[in-house]
């Protein structure tokens, strides 16, 4: 019997951009090319995609986690499911800056 780890969840994510912006964990900017409206980054194996407009956070769409598992934003998603919206206002500026440095 193969044991499935638990589901991926936002405040997962959102903890994980936490521990980026505190300097606790390596971000960097993934290999694939940027496109305007997104930028892709990884997190010491985990890899993340987020909505960038105009030297702005938007929300985080998706990030495949370094053991496998996968967190999706969903059209019906409430406000609050998306990660970047679970950080603090600091946070938020903060991931900004780190962002913009990459």
């Amino acid at each position: 019997m193969t044991i499935e780890p638990p589901a991926l969840t936002a405040r997962d994510v959102a903890q994980l951009l936490r521990e980026a912006v505190f300097g606790r964990l390596a971000m960097s900017a993934a290999h694939e090319p940027p496109r305007d409206d997104r930028v892709l980054v990884t997190i010491e194996g985990w890899r993340l995609t987020l909505d960038w407009a105009g030297d702005e956070v938007g929300v985080c769409t998706e990030c495949l986690g370094a053991d496998g598992r996968r967190w999706q934003l969903a059209g019906g998603d409430r406000y609050g499911t998306d990660p970047v919206a679970l950080l603090s206002t600091w946070e938020h500026g903060a991931l900004g800056r780190l962002l913009k440095a990459l």
